[in-house]
């Protein structure tokens, strides 16, 4: 059986978007079996989202076993896997045939930051990410300054008129940035994340202290509870260098490698 129409496309979308997914491919097929060798699908967390690999209870059976590799942990979550089934036995099927399926995850194992906001320290800290294995989002209504970012092959900019409106589509291991023109820009974010009820490894804000009052207080005049409220970091950045972009940009990677090996250890406990 052929690759479905239009199936690398989809997997090139999904594999830029970072979202973490599943490619199912049926390698065997041996007996009464509802589907050919070579079949293909795509699983995310929410479900199937193209594809087959032969319907009914092998198809059930497979996007069960690929939503459960992308909900294990960091570290725990293998990156392939090779099952072989009898139809009969294991999946409660009355045919009698067998299926080998092999499972291949993508951008499960990413380290994902995005970076709202696409200014002078942005641009520095997207720059300094991009030496390093993770998977950056940078997103801001500034086309012009989106583009003075060098390109990288693991960065993706987006355009935006209203950033608060890509809250939804971050995936939940994402560490999030908020380096907005300023405070009033950065608020609103904050407040679409806070009224989504989601909740990051890593969730800051470029500034002070007094700016921290600030959107605190401005928060709780939104109506978000102070104790969800409070769970941002600002300032952010280890505690040294200097103010100038470069170093503010070297300050904040460097606490974010600190958070992400600290969330990694507690995954993984």
């Amino acid at each position: 059986m052929g690759t479905p129409h239009g199936f690398v496309e989809r997997l090139a979308e999904l594999s830029q978007s970072g979202a973490p997914f599943v490619c199912v491919t049926m390698v065997e097929a041996v007996g009464s079996t509802p589907q050919d060798a070579g079949s293909k699908m795509l699983v995310t967390s929410e479900g199937l989202i193209t594809g087959t690999v032969g319907g009914g209870k092998v198809e059930l059976k497979s996007i069960r076993h690929a939503q459960a590799m992308l909900a294990r942990p960091i570290g725990h979550a293998p990156l392939t896997e090779f099952v072989e089934w009898n139809l009969k036995r294991d999946a409660g099927m009355t045919c009698g045939g067998t299926v080998k399926l092999f499972f291949e995850t993508y951008n499960h194992s990413n380290w994902r930051v995005v970076v709202f906001g696409a200014g002078h320290v942005a641009n520095e800290l997207v720059g300094c990410l991009g030496r390093l294995e993770c998977s950056v989002t940078c997103i801001d209504p500034r086309q012009e300054w989106l583009d003075r970012i060098s390109a990288t092959g693991r960065l993706r900019k987006i355009c935006h008129d209203e950033p608060r409106e890509l809250v939804a589509e971050l995936s939940n291991d994402s560490f999030v940035i908020c380096m907005t023109m300023g405070h009033a820009t950065d608020l609103p974010i904050l407040e679409e994340i806070f009224r989504q009820g989601r909740t990051f490894p890593f969730l800051g804000v470029i500034g002070s202290r007094a700016k921290r009052a600030v959107l605190l207080k401005e928060l709780a005049d939104a109506g978000i509870p102070h104790d969800q409220a409070d769970a941002f970091h600002c300032p952010i950045g280890l505690d040294l260098g200097t103010n100038q972009p470069g170093e503010i940009a070297i300050s904040v990677v460097a606490q974010l490698i600190q958070e992400r090996d600290q969330w990694r250890q507690k995954m993984q406990q």
